[in-house]
């Protein structure tokens, strides 16, 4: 994996940029790391790129460690 960052320009419309900028601020983010967050999960999602590569995928053992105590109760 390259720690490298490439840079490019994209042009968006200003509606659709809006919506970016609230999204990143809800979740206290910069534009360019919400945009790298939502490419990153739809590239995993469409099997295109490898999930974490220290293996450990919080958002996911978190909700395998609440369904486990869900099913205790």
């Amino acid at each position: 994996m390259s720690l490298t960052k490439k840079n490019f320009v994209l042009r968006i419309n200003e509606d659709t940029f809006n919506a970016l900028a609230k999204w990143a601020e809800d979740e206290f983010r910069s534009v360019n790391g919400q945009i790298e967050m939502i490419l990153d999960k739809a590239l995993k999602e469409a099997g295109r790129k490898q999930s974490n590569t220290n293996g450990i995928d919080v958002k996911t053992n978190y909700r395998k460690i609440e369904k486990k105590s869900q099913t205790r109760v």
